[in-house]
């Protein structure tokens, strides 16, 4: 139903609602729970997303964990939604405490390889890339420095 709305005005949309969003959580203060996904690919590159709200900088896959849903599904619908790709078998890297606009986040950090190539919606994403791990775009949220130092902690114990 929503793609019936054309893309420029469908990202118009989500710009309101996250700005209307992060006024809500300052005001109420809740405890959000979220997911991430640290994806790289067969060639060992990073997929990292930019969305068409919020900061411009580049992430890695995040989204919220729905009431009834496990992290680990919630990570692989949010990772879904916004690269296109299925994720392989995941791997939990851990969870971090992070304070996002006022609320407290508690984030379920995943792992996961990934041989599609990704597909940016032009309404919530707008780019999604690979990138070699040397050669990392910037800027990049620090929310993703975090996790990606949270996967080289994890690979170095492999």
């Amino acid at each position: 139903m929503l793609h019936l709305m054309p893309a420029a005005l469908h990202r118009a949309a989500y710009r309101l609602a996250h700005a209307l969003r992060k006024k809500w959580w300052r005001l109420t203060r809740p405890h959000l729970k979220g997911c991430s996904v640290v994806a790289i690919d067969l060639q060992d590159r990073l997929l990292l997303v930019r969305l068409s709200y919020g900061s411009p900088a580049w992430t890695v896959p995040s989204g919220g964990v729905g009431r009834n849903e496990t992290p680990e599904a919630a990570a692989r619908r949010e990772f879904r939604e916004e690269t296109g790709c299925d994720a392989n078998s995941m791997v939990l890297l851990g969870v971090q405490e992070e304070n996002f606009h006022g609320a407290r986040n508690t984030v379920h950090v995943f792992a996961t390889k990934v041989s599609a190539q990704p597909r940016a919606d032009n309404r919530e994403v707008v780019e999604a890339r690979f990138f070699p791990l040397h050669s990392l775009p910037e800027p990049i949220t620090e929310m993703t420095r975090q996790r990606l130092a949270m996967w080289r902690d994890h690979s170095k114990k492999r």
